[in-house]
């Protein structure tokens, strides 16, 4: 029997979280799916993300600009799709493709457009600034012809529910599972009692280092000093953390680890007593996610996505985003075991949802669906 080809496009995500979710979505699909359905994916580079039971199909020019990335989204995946004639053609990042298909479905991740940019945070992160604007226009194209469109969180559904069909949006919650530990090499971090903060995040505008650093500079003030807080830049990345470099890289309490490696954020967490999460914009927030794996206290923006990722969890206190002041409170309770942590209820989702790959490849593949034309 002639297998029905399922098209993976994701020739733009080459690390982080992004990526994180195509190398679960293909191994997911060679597992359990590739016995029935052929799989076809459309990466950057297979290496990134190479799978069994996988077919292939390399774009390396895909992240070189904007201009091939259109080129492949709008024109040639639509010679393509006719040649591979996809009974499911999911996109896993954010643009809907000028394909046909019996199903089509997109996954959007990048939630700029619904951020309130600043003149400040435009100057400081021009890449997210043009994010903000395009990304407003890029969701709207082609986006009707889509059977689903799939987000990571409630909030999210609510935005994208002003371009689309509500009913037709899934949430679909990211998992992650605490995986082995690197033997502890890692001889930067040296406790000598003084309590561990973490804040592992990318340089964008929106991931509010600069809170934390406020925060610790109160704490040093009041002259409260047994503590370190770790934070994943190093000043070189981009023009933001330049900026926070330059303003707080003399505070010793502040070490500047720069990115790390998945293995090292692990270790990290490991030794770390307690998590700071104060960005101002998430479709999930995924180390808030991790961290409440291993049970210990959490510092997190008071937004919805950093409660809806919380759900019930016992050990977290929520700060807004622009008080560094009730922070460094919040810290100085938490260093000292004073901490009142808050109460939160893990929030129904209604349908269509899913918890899992599986659940989420039933909804695509549900053969009761009209096809799309």
């Amino acid at each position: 029997m002639l297998k029905k080809n399922i098209v993976v496009s994701a020739i733009n995500l080459v690390e982080g979280g992004t990526l994180t979710v195509l190398k679960e979505c293909l191994e997911f699909l060679s597992d359990e799916v590739s016995d029935e359905y052929k799989i076809i994916a459309l990466v950057n580079k297979k290496e990134l993300c190479f799978f069994e039971n996988i077919k292939y199909l390399e774009f390396p020019k895909s992240k070189k600009n904007w201009i091939n990335r259109a080129y492949y989204e709008y024109w040639y995946f639509r010679k393509l799709a006719k040649r591979l004639n996809p009974f499911l053609w999911l996109s896993l990042h954010d643009i809907t493709p000028n394909v046909t298909a019996n199903r089509l479905a997109v996954y959007c991740h990048n939630p700029s457009p619904f951020y309130e940019l600043s003149f400040k945070e435009a100057r400081l992160d021009p890449k997210f600034a043009l994010f903000n604007v395009l990304y407003k226009y890029l969701y709207r194209i082609n986006i009707k012809k889509n059977n689903f469109v799939i987000v990571q969180q409630d909030w999210f559904r609510q935005e994208l529910a002003k371009l689309y069909e509500k009913d037709k949006i899934i949430v679909s919650s990211p998992k992650t599972h605490k995986t082995r530990f690197l033997e502890k090499k890692n001889k930067n971090i040296n406790k000598n009692n003084d309590f561990i903060f973490f804040y592992p995040a990318f340089p964008r505008i929106f991931k509010n280092f600069e809170i934390i650093c406020e925060a610790a500079k109160i704490l040093i003030d009041k002259k409260i000093n047994n503590f370190k807080i770790y934070i994943t830049i190093n000043g070189k990345e981009n023009r933001y953390s330049k900026y926070i470099f330059d303003k707080y890289g003399k505070l010793e309490n502040i070490y500047f680890a720069g990115r790390l490696s998945r293995n090292e954020v692990e270790d990290y967490y490991d030794r770390t007593d307690c998590l700071i999460f104060p960005s101002k914009l998430e479709t999930w927030g995924l180390p808030i996610t991790e961290f409440m794996i291993y049970g210990k206290p959490i510092l997190a923006a008071d937004l919805k996505y950093a409660r809806e990722t919380a759900g019930n969890y016992d050990k977290i206190k929520f700060f807004y985003t622009n008080d560094a002041g009730y922070l460094s409170d919040c810290m100085n309770e938490i260093i000292n075991g004073k901490i009142n942590f808050d109460i939160t209820e893990r929030k129904k989702v209604e349908s269509p949802s899913a918890s899992n790959w599986k659940e989420l490849f039933d909804i695509l593949l549900s053969e009761e669906k009209e096809s799309y034309v």
